[in-house]
């Protein structure tokens, strides 16, 4: 430390990343961590970003379980990067700025009260209703999603949803960078490292929190208070029309309530929101910010592999990939299975008498009959979507009744064929797969993802089984992901990105039931 000239080590700041797998020396026969080291500037300002200084060039490996340090060793000698007057992320003048204050307060009010309501952990909303838990690893799980639909009564969505991975694999081969793939649902725990959240900023309007409960690795009950967040957002328009020959205009606003958490994994935090809609729309989303991992720079120095975005410090490229795990239930009573999977793709009609125009095209449906068949990437070009269809029900139209998951933006792994990582997150390679139920078959990545050679485990193993999914209790597991190309905006925050998906009603006219129906009561 003195040779990167730091002398209080009270101003050291050390983050423990798990060593992941990459030859025999990482196998699970202890729990090794491979620790990231930086530096604060100022011992009196406890809300410092001491992001903004990694100490680079010391590799360090940890046995966890007996803490001891296995190896140390200073392999080069990279200069600490200078103080940046624009570091910090605090309020005022800290930043080298100053606050906004041209922005009057927004008040979000609700005099009767919300319109939702609450039976222990059973949440009734419109015509939505559902159960909500949460689990050290996944965070929020949904339980239990059903819609209220008239005289049909109940009718079932999907048994459980919830986010059962998240895996950040880093673009720079420089060490230590190219051992950043961290698991931090399987490895860290998004549910863990979730925190209590604060009215006026996390959540706005009228707001239930709810605590989280749940074991520690030391067999005690931990709580993190505040933790879940629902409430009720107004969602600009959800229907209009104007008929140009009267004047007369018919308008909906749309409403949708929101179940979030958040987590703070090291320097990056993540919300988790799932949203459900009046016209029968559910989205999952993810909203991505907080603080870039860095790295230090030679003088002089520049690394392809990532943006130079102060003195001394750079920012490596990098992807965010979460997986989704949505056991459904499409109109299906308990104990039923008669659900199946179609993709649907547009087709070009080809030129001839059928298209004598030039302008035909159609969607095209093919059922997914097995495992195999169902390994899946999104496709903009062909607005792929994938339809999740109950076998024996039909609509008045007599079209089978399901929902529909569409994409949002979506990336599959930039790294090679070969990269150690993807042996444990081999999941990665597509953005959808599907299975039949299996009580044992939970996380994709295994149940103990944490220096696992993953052999015969995981979700690219199980499919190999080639289980028919024509008629059964199928598994959506939708892998989504982004690229993240750090900006000089970026720095020392990096603002909200956000990604997800819609699981939507499928709507031919009338197909569960007409949208005018679902929307007239707004």
């Amino acid at each position: 430390m003195k040779k990167r000239g730091i002398e209080d080590l009270d101003l050291v700041m050390v983050d423990p990343w798990c060593a992941g797998y990459h030859t025999n020396a990482d196998a699970p026969s202890r729990r090794l961590a491979k620790p990231l080291i930086f530096c604060r500037t100022e011992s009196d300002c406890p809300m410092e970003n001491g992001y903004a200084r990694p100490v680079e060039g010391i590799h360090v490996l940890v046995d966890m379980q007996n803490m001891v340090v296995i190896e140390f060793d200073d392999r080069k000698l990279v200069p600490l990067p200078p103080a940046d007057p624009l570091r910090n992320y605090t309020a005022g003048e800290t930043r080298g700025g100053v606050d906004r204050s041209d922005v009057k307060p927004l008040q979000i009010i609700q005099t009767e009260g919300p319109s939702f309501r609450i039976n222990g952990n059973f949440i009734a909303w419109q015509k939505w209703n559902f159960r909500i838990g949460f689990t050290p690893r996944e965070g929020l799980v949904i339980y239990s999603v059903a819609y209220i639909d008239g005289s049909r009564g109940r009718r079932p969505v999907a048994h459980r949803l919830s986010f059962v991975e998240m895996v950040v694999p880093y673009g720079d081969p420089n060490d230590p960078h190219y051992r950043k793939n961290t698991f931090d649902a399987g490895e860290d725990g998004l549910g863990k490292n979730a925190h209590s959240l604060k009215k006026g900023c996390d959540c706005l309007g009228y707001i239930k929190y709810f605590d989280a409960h749940f074991t520690n690795f030391t067999g005690g009950v931990e709580t993190i208070e505040n933790c879940v967040c629902l409430h009720e957002e107004d969602h600009g328009i959800l229907w209009k029309h104007q008929d140009w020959r009267t004047g007369l205009a018919e308008v909906r606003r749309s409403r949708r309530l929101t179940v979030s958490f958040i987590c703070t994994v090291a320097n990056y935090e993540y919300g988790f929101f799932w949203h459900f809609y009046q016209d029968g729309k559910i989205e999952a989303e993810v909203k991505l910010t907080g603080i870039l991992s860095l790295g230090a720079l030679q003088p002089g120095e520049t690394r392809k592999y990532g943006t130079t975005i102060a003195p001394g410090l750079y920012a490596p490229v990098h992807q965010h990939f979460f997986v989704a795990r949505m056991d459904m239930a499409v109109d299906c009573k308990p104990g039923e299975a008669f659900n199946q999977v179609v993709e649907v793709n547009l087709k070009v009609e080809e030129p001839g008498k059928n298209n004598v125009h030039n302008n035909a095209f159609y969607a095209e449906e093919e059922l997914l009959r097995s495992e195999l068949q169902a390994m899946r990437d999104c496709n903009p070009l062909t607005a792929r979507h994938w339809i999740v269809r109950n076998t024996r029900n039909i609509n008045r139209t007599g079209q089978l009744t399901g929902f529909k998951l569409v994409p949002g933006s979506n990336c599959l792994p930039l790294a090679g064929s070969e990269a150690k990582f993807l042996r444990r997150a081999a999941f990665l390679k597509h953005n959808l797969w599907v299975t039949p139920y299996a009580h044992d078959e939970m996380y994709p990545g295994g149940e103990f993802p944490n220096q696992n050679p993953r052999v015969g485990e995981g979700l690219a193993t199980w499919v190999k089984q080639n289980r028919s999914l024509e008629e059964a209790d199928v598994v959506l597991w939708y892998v989504f992901g982004v690229i993240h190309i750090p900006r000089l905006e970026d720095w020392p925050v990096m603002p909200v990105d956000r990604i997800g998906f819609m699981l939507m009603i499928y709507t031919h006219p009338n197909n569960i039931h007409s949208l005018h129906h679902l929307i007239a009561s707004s």
